[in-house]
């Protein structure tokens, strides 16, 4: 595909891949060869905190912004042969279908799926077409698809379904410990000072009083998790709250083992997200022991790429792409990735920025 495309040109065998987070959201358009046309990202995109209209509009704009950065021009719809719309927050069949529903409406594409990021995740780590995928980032969630096709999913609601482990929590986490150590009430950790510092404070209370009195946006907890990564290794209260973390993600995957009846077979078990790939490869290998426990043939691994390279493979696979248009994808796409960094920052006030658009078009 060449760049500067005439006015309402129609592209054949054009991929649009989008992964939806809480925090950010990358869309990419590829050809039917995996090369990368254009890749686009900008703030969170989840359902639950923008609602269908929020969440499409952002999406929209988006698009809009990938289809200029490929040189496209103004295209007739559908757009794209194959569209992946792969959304955190997209839980219930009832969320689903009304997101379905919604995004076949704008006619981006002649086949359309709209799903949660975890498929993307388990795309992104393996080429099987099945296993177990457990992403942690704003919050946590899991998915296991067997190889005859049945699949296990969680809600993924946060605590009223039962669920621990997001970056809000493991902030709240520290956040609490480091009160506990400071009034008496817990025992002494290196948190107590961190976590101030973090948010240039001198006094844990202080977080809590700025948190109560929304000077410092709840969102922001989730900052904490790197502080308790950072110090884990000297700290035994922040070591625990590492394990805890790890100890949900083992939870997650042998349940899906015995509900699926793999614990005989060799899954393999995706682990992504933002918090999980910042693990150290000893807590991973204490998690992969954790489910190798039930599963001794398991191989747990952290996803080689982002989701939006599982949410492209997904596209590519759809066409009926040859391997050699999957490499590709990975590669660009993976190179492409690196140059975009770690997202939109949180602003003060709570809200997301969009971030300039990166990368080159391609000819």
């Amino acid at each position: 595909m060449t760049a500067g495309r005439t006015d309402g040109a129609r592209i054949d065998g054009v991929v649009l891949a989008v992964d939806g987070g809480n925090v950010k959201t990358d869309v990419a358009l590829l050809d039917s060869s995996g090369g990368l046309l254009s890749l686009v990202r900008g703030g969170g995109s989840s359902p639950h905190y923008l609602g269908v209209e929020g969440c499409v509009e952002l999406l929209e704009s988006l698009l809009e912004s990938a289809i200029a950065r490929a040189g496209l021009g103004l295209l007739d719809r559908p757009l794209a042969a194959t569209a992946q719309i792969l959304l955190a927050g997209a839980d219930l069949p009832e969320e689903l279908s009304t997101l379905r529903a919604r995004f076949e409406q704008l006619d981006w594409s002649e086949r359309v799926v709209v799903d949660n990021d975890t498929l993307a995740l388990l795309r992104a780590g393996t080429d099987r077409g099945w296993g177990i995928a457990v992403v942690c980032g704003a919050g946590i969630n899991c998915l296991g698809l067997a190889p005859d096709g049945r699949e296990v999913r969680f809600p993924a609601l946060g605590p009223i379904s039962g669920d621990w482990g997001g970056g809000a929590d493991v902030g709240l986490a520290a956040l609490a410990a480091a009160v506990r150590s400071a009034d008496g009430r817990g025992p002494r950790t290196v948190l107590e000072n961190a976590v101030p510092a973090h948010f240039g404070l001198s006094e844990p209370f202080e977080v809590s009083r700025a948190l109560h009195l929304r000077q410092i946006p709840t969102a922001r907890l989730g900052e904490l998790a790197r502080v308790v990564f950072a110090v884990c290794d000297e700290d035994s209260v922040a070591a625990g709250i590492v394990r805890r973390l790890g100890d949900e993600v083992i939870a997650f995957a042998r349940a899906v083992l015995r509900r699926l009846e793999l614990t005989g077979a060799d899954p393999d078990v995706v682990l992504g997200g933002r918090l999980l790939r910042a693990l150290s490869p000893r807590v991973v290998e204490t998690i992969a022991r954790g489910v190798q426990e039930v599963a001794p043939n398991a191989r747990v691994l952290v996803a080689p790429s982002e989701p939006i390279v599982g949410a492209a493979l997904l596209g590519l696979d759809a066409l009926a792409a040859d391997a050699g248009a999957s490499a590709r994808a990975r590669a660009e796409l993976d190179a492409a990735v690196g140059t975009l960094g770690r997202g939109p920052r949180e602003q003060n006030d709570g809200s997301q920025t969009r971030v300039e658009l990166l990368g080159s078009p391609r000819g």
